[in-house]
């Protein structure tokens, strides 16, 4: 799949791109959750990477709009 965005990459996108892969990365780790609960090996190291992009993307949606609240 796709490699992890950095930071940097992240805080260059408009609120509708953070939106849109944040719903992207949600679908993607619901699929990676089903492969493991049905046995497959193929894609399995890419959970931890999936979960810190998450983090990633729902970090920077609080900060701007902890920014937007002290405007």
């Amino acid at each position: 799949m796709a490699k992890e965005a950095k930071a940097t990459d992240v805080r260059a996108k408009t609120a509708d791109e953070l939106t849109d892969m944040l719903v992207n990365l949600r679908k993607e780790q619901f699929n990676l959750r089903f492969q493991r609960a049905q046995g497959q090996k193929e894609g399995i190291a890419r959970t931890g990477a999936v979960r810190r992009e998450i983090a990633r993307v729902k970090t920077i949606m609080t900060e701007r709009a902890a920014g937007a609240a002290r405007s």
